[in-house]
């Protein structure tokens, strides 16, 4: 599933969730401290650090197979071994959440595998749940 859009906030990536059940939006912020990537889904604004893009890259290449997704929501906890896992663990290269803003920093792993697969990093299946991802 390709994306449209450059990744600007004028022409912001137009993506989908892993499901195919909601679309959204997301764009680099390099003018943010840290460099954000901006995620707006309907009129809910998440953000990410925008080094999660090259971090997740690089994790799932060293894991070299399947990761299930594992999304879940900020207050809910995230099932070990999952993209949402790592997107929140204090092993992993910013050492917490890749997601800045306070009570909406989960749904690491619904938001960022479709951006990584538009971008030609990544392969995500599209099931109605239990997706999963894996390096390109």
């Amino acid at each position: 599933m390709g994306a449209t859009g450059s990744g600007t906030r004028d022409d912001p990536w137009q993506l989908t969730t892993p499901p195919g059940t909601s679309t959204y939006q997301m764009w680099r912020d390099e003018t943010a401290s840290p460099p954000t990537l901006v995620c707006q889904v309907g009129s809910t604004q998440l953000k990410y650090d925008l080094r999660a893009i090259d971090d997740l890259h690089a994790m799932l290449k060293a894991h070299g197979d399947w990761m299930p997704l594992g999304a879940a929501d900020e207050q809910k906890p995230a099932a070990a071994g999952t993209v949402e896992a790592w997107g929140r663990s204090e092993s992993n290269p910013v050492g917490g959440w890749y997601g800045l803003r306070k009570g909406y920093r989960g749904r690491f792993g619904m938001y960022l595998p479709p951006l990584l697969e538009a971008l030609g990093l990544a392969e995500v299946s599209h099931d109605a749940k239990n997706n999963r991802m894996r390096a390109r």
